[in-house]
């Protein structure tokens, strides 16, 4: 039971750390363009001897 006393302030700290980061990543707008990733994979412009 002891270490309860250490795991539930643990898990606690982690998850407001894990909050933390979210809420950060929305502040800076890290989802802000989520198609153009997924575009820019299939361009093959920027590629020295990639297709004209």
């Amino acid at each position: 039971m002891t270490v309860l006393l250490y795991l539930v302030p643990l898990a606690l700290f982690l998850g407001l750390v894990g909050l933390f980061g979210f809420l950060w990543s929305l502040r800076n707008g890290q989802y802000e363009d989520l198609d153009g990733a997924a575009l820019r994979v299939l361009d093959d412009t920027d590629v020295e001897g990639g297709r004209p």
